[in-house]
């Protein structure tokens, strides 16, 4: 995948330090090089939960497959 700017991307593996889950819906707001890209996670509120750089292996595009589900955030371990 190469991402665009504001596509919205299904996170590919979990970012516990970031309370992410494989699954969870995210949109892209920089994109770095062919390869990476700065994706931001938003709570259903609309708040940050996370802005995060990946590289194109940790995200894929949205299908319309995909189900969009609420769960609480995971606490940040210490």
């Amino acid at each position: 995948m190469s991402p665009q700017m504001l596509d919205v991307v299904v996170l590919e593996r979990d970012l516990a330090a970031q309370g992410l889950r494989r699954g969870d819906l995210g949109a892209v707001v920089e994109v770095c090089g062919p390869d990476a890209c700065v994706v931001e996670f938003v709570a259903a509120s609309g708040r940050t939960q996370a802005l995060v750089t990946l590289s194109s292996r940790d995200i894929r595009a949205v299908s319309d497959d995909d189900l969009i589900s609420v769960r609480p955030s995971q606490a940040i371990a210490s």
